[in-house]
């Protein structure tokens, strides 16, 4: 039996521009007693990564059309953030309930185009999803590499909500190194029945997972080391093979 450890990543500073996440990452994880190992799966946060990329924006410097000014008022949102927010989108899927629901420029459905104000320092600072998040997280699985020497897979997380379901959960919006879909087609159950649709989002469960360790509030721990888990490697899978094509979604 392999046992699965989710190790949260502590003592990071408070990430800005220009900061080098792998390093970063190597240099806690060596000083809290577990430096990263070969098959280690590293679960960043969105947040650090645009901000050590300068990808934040001060509301204040955003001028917000008469359209954005409308959406405002009829969500109960600042002007500048709904602005933001439709820059970031590629289309409007929902509006209501207070809720701007959009489709961003990766092809993601989410709250706010993905646009985050949590754990972003400056009272009128926010960050958006990074420009290509499967980019990012391949510069740190690359720097890590470097520094470590261990071939390990990145995967970028943000937190999502689902249709009919409460609560949110983690997602993976980038990743390296690892295959995001487990294909179970064709293996048999307990009793013998060949799965004919089962394809499991591991990347998306290996998200959720690490934020059992990952605060979103007082604990300001934005990384989590996940080792132990068996997955399947890849050069070349994106997130993109997480998004479920238009067609044959029911809820859009």
């Amino acid at each position: 039996m392999h046992v699965v450890k989710i190790i949260p990543v502590i003592g990071l500073p408070i990430i800005k521009d220009g900061d080098d996440l792998g390093r970063l990452i190597c240099e806690a994880a060596a000083k809290q007693g577990t430096p990263i190992e070969d098959r280690d799966i590293i679960v960043v946060t969105h947040v650090i990564v645009s901000r050590s990329e300068g990808n934040v924006i001060n509301l204040d410097e955003v001028i917000p059309s008469e359209f954005a000014k409308n959406v405002a008022e009829e969500t109960g949102k600042d002007p500048a953030l709904v602005e933001v927010i439709l820059r970031e989108s590629k289309s409007i899927v929902r509006i209501g309930g207070g809720h701007i629901i959009a489709e961003t420029k990766h092809g993601f459905v989410c709250a706010n185009a993905g646009v985050d104000k949590s754990n972003v320092p400056g009272e009128r600072n926010v960050t958006p999803l990074p420009k290509n998040p499967d980019f990012s997280a391949r510069r740190i699985r690359q720097r890590i590499k470097e520094i470590s020497g261990r071939d390990v897979a990145v995967i970028i997380s943000d937190t999502h909500g689902r249709p009919l379901r409460n609560g949110e959960i983690n997602v993976a919006i980038g990743m390296a190194g690892i295959k995001p879909i487990r294909d179970r087609r064709g293996e048999k159950d307990l009793f013998g029945y060949v799965l004919k649709v089962k394809q499991t989002a591991i990347a998306d469960e290996l998200s959720s997972a690490a934020e059992l360790v990952i605060g979103q509030a007082d604990e300001g721990i934005p990384v989590a080391i996940i080792r132990g888990y068996s997955y399947e490697k890849s050069e070349d899978a994106t997130a993109k093979d997480l998004i479920r094509p238009k067609e044959k979604d029911l809820f859009i």
